[in-house]
Protein backbone atom coordinates (compact mmCIF):
# COMPACT_ATOMS: atom_id res chain seq x y z
CA UNK A 1 0.00 0.00 0.00
CA UNK A 2 1.19 3.51 -0.79
CA UNK A 3 1.30 6.05 2.02
CA UNK A 4 -2.13 6.71 3.45
CA UNK A 5 -4.06 9.61 2.00
CA UNK A 6 -4.95 11.47 5.20
CA UNK A 7 -7.63 14.15 5.38
CA UNK A 8 -9.31 15.96 8.26
CA UNK A 9 -12.86 17.21 8.73
CA UNK A 10 -13.11 20.98 8.50
CA UNK A 11 -15.50 21.55 11.42
CA UNK A 12 -12.58 20.60 13.68
CA UNK A 13 -11.41 24.19 13.24
CA UNK A 14 -14.66 25.81 14.32
CA UNK A 15 -15.18 29.32 13.03
CA UNK A 16 -11.62 29.85 11.81
CA UNK A 17 -11.58 31.28 8.29
CA UNK A 18 -11.24 28.48 5.77
CA UNK A 19 -8.01 29.79 4.27
CA UNK A 20 -6.33 29.81 7.69
CA UNK A 21 -7.62 26.37 8.66
CA UNK A 22 -6.68 24.89 5.30
CA UNK A 23 -3.15 26.32 5.52
CA UNK A 24 -2.73 24.81 8.98
CA UNK A 25 -3.89 21.41 7.75
CA UNK A 26 -1.39 21.41 4.90
CA UNK A 27 1.45 22.58 7.13
CA UNK A 28 0.79 19.65 9.45
CA UNK A 29 0.93 17.19 6.57
CA UNK A 30 -2.67 16.66 5.49
CA UNK A 31 -3.46 16.56 1.79
CA UNK A 32 -7.27 16.35 1.99
CA UNK A 33 -10.11 18.28 3.61
CA UNK A 34 -13.57 16.84 4.25
CA UNK A 35 -16.32 19.45 4.44
CA UNK A 36 -19.38 19.68 6.68
CA UNK A 37 -21.86 21.63 4.55
CA UNK A 38 -23.39 23.51 7.48
CA UNK A 39 -20.09 25.30 8.09
CA UNK A 40 -20.64 27.43 5.00
CA UNK A 41 -23.61 29.42 6.35
CA UNK A 42 -24.43 31.13 9.66
CA UNK A 43 -25.11 28.67 12.45
CA UNK A 44 -28.29 30.37 13.70
CA UNK A 45 -30.38 29.46 10.61
CA UNK A 46 -31.74 26.06 9.54
CA UNK A 47 -29.18 24.98 6.98
CA UNK A 48 -30.03 24.49 3.30
CA UNK A 49 -27.15 23.77 0.95
CA UNK A 50 -29.15 25.27 -1.91
CA UNK A 51 -28.60 28.69 -0.31
CA UNK A 52 -24.83 28.48 -0.75
CA UNK A 53 -24.10 30.64 -3.81
CA UNK A 54 -21.94 29.49 -6.70
CA UNK A 55 -19.39 32.18 -5.90
CA UNK A 56 -18.90 30.84 -2.37
CA UNK A 57 -18.58 27.27 -3.61
CA UNK A 58 -15.91 28.36 -6.08
CA UNK A 59 -14.11 30.32 -3.36
CA UNK A 60 -13.92 27.34 -0.98
CA UNK A 61 -12.62 25.14 -3.78
CA UNK A 62 -10.00 27.76 -4.65
CA UNK A 63 -8.95 28.18 -1.01
CA UNK A 64 -8.41 24.44 -0.65
CA UNK A 65 -6.41 24.27 -3.86
CA UNK A 66 -4.33 27.29 -2.88
CA UNK A 67 -3.46 25.54 0.39
CA UNK A 68 -2.47 22.36 -1.47
CA UNK A 69 -5.48 20.37 -0.29
CA UNK A 70 -7.95 18.22 -2.18
CA UNK A 71 -11.60 18.49 -1.18
CA UNK A 72 -12.40 14.85 -0.40
CA UNK A 73 -16.14 15.31 -0.16
CA UNK A 74 -18.83 15.86 2.46
CA UNK A 75 -20.08 14.47 5.76
CA UNK A 76 -22.81 15.55 8.22
CA UNK A 77 -24.96 15.68 5.09
CA UNK A 78 -28.34 16.32 6.69
CA UNK A 79 -27.24 18.02 9.92
CA UNK A 80 -29.03 21.24 10.91
CA UNK A 81 -31.58 20.91 8.09
CA UNK A 82 -35.33 21.28 8.46
CA UNK A 83 -37.97 19.06 6.85
CA UNK A 84 -35.40 16.49 5.63
CA UNK A 85 -35.65 12.91 6.89
CA UNK A 86 -34.18 9.68 5.52
CA UNK A 87 -36.70 7.23 6.96
CA UNK A 88 -39.93 9.21 6.81
CA UNK A 89 -43.21 7.46 5.89
CA UNK A 90 -44.47 10.70 4.30
CA UNK A 91 -44.08 10.70 0.49
CA UNK A 92 -43.64 14.48 0.38
CA UNK A 93 -40.81 14.34 2.93
CA UNK A 94 -39.13 11.51 1.04
CA UNK A 95 -39.29 13.46 -2.21
CA UNK A 96 -37.86 16.56 -0.54
CA UNK A 97 -35.09 14.46 1.00
CA UNK A 98 -34.21 12.96 -2.39
CA UNK A 99 -34.18 16.44 -3.91
CA UNK A 100 -31.92 17.60 -1.10
CA UNK A 101 -29.51 14.71 -1.63
CA UNK A 102 -29.35 15.67 -5.31
CA UNK A 103 -28.52 19.25 -4.30
CA UNK A 104 -25.78 17.91 -2.03
CA UNK A 105 -24.35 15.85 -4.88
CA UNK A 106 -24.15 18.99 -7.02
CA UNK A 107 -22.60 20.92 -4.12
CA UNK A 108 -20.03 18.17 -3.54
CA UNK A 109 -19.04 18.22 -7.20
CA UNK A 110 -18.85 22.03 -7.17
CA UNK A 111 -16.30 21.83 -4.34
CA UNK A 112 -14.32 19.20 -6.23
CA UNK A 113 -15.28 16.28 -3.99
CA UNK A 114 -16.48 12.82 -4.96
CA UNK A 115 -17.72 11.10 -1.78
CA UNK A 116 -20.59 11.93 0.59
CA UNK A 117 -20.69 10.21 3.99
CA UNK A 118 -24.30 9.60 4.97
CA UNK A 119 -24.44 9.60 8.76
CA UNK A 120 -26.68 12.31 10.29
CA UNK A 121 -28.40 10.07 12.87
CA UNK A 122 -30.92 12.71 13.96
CA UNK A 123 -32.36 12.73 10.43
CA UNK A 124 -32.65 8.95 10.12
CA UNK A 125 -33.71 7.50 13.50
CA UNK A 126 -36.83 5.35 13.52
CA UNK A 127 -40.02 7.36 13.84
CA UNK A 128 -42.91 6.23 16.09
CA UNK A 129 -44.81 3.30 14.64
CA UNK A 130 -42.26 2.66 11.87
CA UNK A 131 -40.50 -0.70 11.83
CA UNK A 132 -36.87 -1.11 10.88
CA UNK A 133 -37.84 -2.84 7.65
CA UNK A 134 -40.18 -0.02 6.68
CA UNK A 135 -37.54 2.59 7.46
CA UNK A 136 -35.02 0.65 5.39
CA UNK A 137 -37.40 0.63 2.42
CA UNK A 138 -37.99 4.38 2.70
CA UNK A 139 -34.27 5.12 2.94
CA UNK A 140 -33.53 2.94 -0.08
CA UNK A 141 -36.18 4.78 -2.12
CA UNK A 142 -34.72 8.18 -1.18
CA UNK A 143 -31.11 7.25 -1.87
CA UNK A 144 -31.94 5.47 -5.13
CA UNK A 145 -33.57 8.66 -6.33
CA UNK A 146 -30.23 10.44 -6.04
CA UNK A 147 -28.25 7.84 -7.94
CA UNK A 148 -28.68 9.39 -11.42
CA UNK A 149 -27.23 12.66 -10.11
CA UNK A 150 -24.35 10.75 -8.49
CA UNK A 151 -23.60 9.05 -11.81
CA UNK A 152 -23.76 12.36 -13.64
CA UNK A 153 -21.36 14.14 -11.28
CA UNK A 154 -19.04 11.26 -10.38
CA UNK A 155 -20.05 11.30 -6.71
CA UNK A 156 -20.66 8.29 -4.47
CA UNK A 157 -22.73 8.09 -1.30
CA UNK A 158 -21.01 6.16 1.50
CA UNK A 159 -23.44 4.75 4.08
CA UNK A 160 -22.17 5.22 7.64
CA UNK A 161 -23.11 2.77 10.41
CA UNK A 162 -23.21 4.44 13.83
CA UNK A 163 -23.41 3.14 17.40
CA UNK A 164 -26.71 2.38 19.15
CA UNK A 165 -25.79 5.26 21.48
CA UNK A 166 -26.08 7.64 18.52
CA UNK A 167 -29.20 6.26 16.88
CA UNK A 168 -31.30 3.21 16.06
CA UNK A 169 -30.96 3.00 12.27
CA UNK A 170 -27.87 1.54 10.56
CA UNK A 171 -25.92 0.36 13.59
CA UNK A 172 -23.73 -2.23 11.87
CA UNK A 173 -21.75 -2.59 8.68
CA UNK A 174 -24.00 -5.50 7.71
CA UNK A 175 -27.09 -3.31 7.98
CA UNK A 176 -25.43 -0.68 5.81
CA UNK A 177 -24.55 -3.33 3.24
CA UNK A 178 -28.16 -4.54 3.21
CA UNK A 179 -29.36 -0.99 2.51
CA UNK A 180 -26.72 -0.58 -0.21
CA UNK A 181 -28.02 -3.79 -1.76
CA UNK A 182 -31.55 -2.37 -1.86
CA UNK A 183 -30.27 0.79 -3.55
CA UNK A 184 -28.37 -1.43 -5.98
CA UNK A 185 -25.97 1.09 -7.48
CA UNK A 186 -22.19 1.30 -7.70
CA UNK A 187 -22.62 4.87 -6.50
CA UNK A 188 -23.90 3.73 -3.10
CA UNK A 189 -21.22 2.01 -1.04
CA UNK A 190 -19.91 1.73 2.53
CA UNK A 191 -18.12 4.04 4.96
CA UNK A 192 -16.49 2.71 8.13
CA UNK A 193 -15.77 4.76 11.26
CA UNK A 194 -13.43 3.58 14.02
CA UNK A 195 -15.45 5.00 16.90
CA UNK A 196 -18.63 3.42 15.56
CA UNK A 197 -17.02 0.05 14.87
CA UNK A 198 -16.03 -0.37 18.52
CA UNK A 199 -19.71 -1.11 19.24
CA UNK A 200 -19.76 -4.12 16.88
CA UNK A 201 -19.12 -7.70 17.92
CA UNK A 202 -16.30 -8.16 15.43
CA UNK A 203 -13.01 -6.29 15.61
CA UNK A 204 -12.21 -3.33 13.41
CA UNK A 205 -9.59 -5.29 11.39
CA UNK A 206 -12.14 -8.07 10.83
CA UNK A 207 -14.72 -5.57 9.57
CA UNK A 208 -12.19 -3.87 7.31
CA UNK A 209 -11.22 -7.19 5.79
CA UNK A 210 -14.80 -8.40 5.35
CA UNK A 211 -16.03 -5.25 3.65
CA UNK A 212 -12.93 -4.33 1.67
CA UNK A 213 -14.72 -4.54 -1.69
CA UNK A 214 -17.41 -2.03 -0.67
CA UNK A 215 -15.57 0.36 1.66
CA UNK A 216 -14.86 3.65 -0.12
CA UNK A 217 -14.15 5.93 2.84
CA UNK A 218 -12.81 5.66 6.39
CA UNK A 219 -12.92 7.82 9.53
CA UNK A 220 -10.08 7.58 12.02
CA UNK A 221 -11.11 8.54 15.55
CA UNK A 222 -11.18 7.26 19.12
CA UNK A 223 -14.25 6.33 21.20
CA UNK A 224 -13.27 9.18 23.52
CA UNK A 225 -14.30 11.53 20.64
CA UNK A 226 -10.74 12.67 19.94
CA UNK A 227 -8.29 11.63 17.25
CA UNK A 228 -5.92 8.71 16.71
CA UNK A 229 -3.32 8.50 19.46
CA UNK A 230 -5.41 10.55 21.87
CA UNK A 231 -7.22 7.66 23.54
CA UNK A 232 -6.99 3.94 24.24
CA UNK A 233 -7.87 2.58 20.78
CA UNK A 234 -4.87 0.77 19.27
CA UNK A 235 -4.49 2.00 15.70
CA UNK A 236 -1.62 -0.27 14.75
CA UNK A 237 -3.81 -3.28 13.84
CA UNK A 238 -6.25 -0.91 12.13
CA UNK A 239 -3.61 0.64 9.88
CA UNK A 240 -2.17 -2.83 9.32
CA UNK A 241 -5.60 -4.05 8.19
CA UNK A 242 -5.92 -1.13 5.76
CA UNK A 243 -2.49 -1.91 4.36
CA UNK A 244 -3.32 -5.60 4.06
CA UNK A 245 -6.29 -4.88 1.78
CA UNK A 246 -4.32 -2.22 -0.14
CA UNK A 247 -6.85 0.45 0.77
CA UNK A 248 -6.55 3.29 -1.74
CA UNK A 249 -9.23 5.74 -0.55
CA UNK A 250 -9.07 8.54 2.02
CA UNK A 251 -8.61 8.17 5.77
CA UNK A 252 -10.23 11.23 7.38
CA UNK A 253 -9.65 12.31 10.97
CA UNK A 254 -13.04 13.15 12.52
CA UNK A 255 -13.34 14.30 16.13
CA UNK A 256 -16.17 15.54 18.32
CA UNK A 257 -14.17 17.21 21.09
CA UNK A 258 -11.90 20.14 20.39
CA UNK A 259 -9.57 20.38 23.39
CA UNK A 260 -6.73 21.00 23.89
CA UNK A 261 -7.00 22.83 20.53
CA UNK A 262 -7.92 22.06 16.93
CA UNK A 263 -4.31 22.40 15.80
CA UNK A 264 -3.01 20.10 18.54
CA UNK A 265 -5.65 17.49 17.72
CA UNK A 266 -4.79 17.68 14.04
CA UNK A 267 -1.06 17.43 14.72
CA UNK A 268 -1.24 14.49 17.14
CA UNK A 269 -3.68 12.56 14.93
CA UNK A 270 -1.64 12.97 11.76
CA UNK A 271 1.69 12.21 13.43
CA UNK A 272 0.27 9.12 15.14
CA UNK A 273 -1.00 7.61 11.89
CA UNK A 274 2.28 8.30 10.10
CA UNK A 275 4.31 6.86 13.01
CA UNK A 276 2.35 3.62 12.77
CA UNK A 277 2.97 3.50 9.02
CA UNK A 278 6.69 3.83 9.70
CA UNK A 279 6.57 1.09 12.35
CA UNK A 280 4.87 -1.28 9.94
CA UNK A 281 7.29 -0.43 7.14
CA UNK A 282 10.27 -1.16 9.40
CA UNK A 283 9.15 -4.75 10.01
CA UNK A 284 7.89 -5.46 6.48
Amino acid sequence: MCAMKIAICNETFGTQPFDQAFATCRRLGYTGIEMAPFTLLPADDPFDVRKVPASQRAEVRRQAADAGLEVVGLHWLLAKTQGIYLTSPEPAVRKETTDYLVALVEFCADLGGNVMVLGSPQQRNLLPGISYGEAEKYAAEIIAGAMPACAQHGVRIALEPLTPHEGDFLNTAEQAMTLAGLVDSEHCQLHLDCKAMTSEEDSIPELVDRHQQSMIHFHANDPNLLGPGMGDLDFLPIVEALEKIDYQHWVSVEVFRYEPSPEEIARVSYDHLRKIEQQLASVA
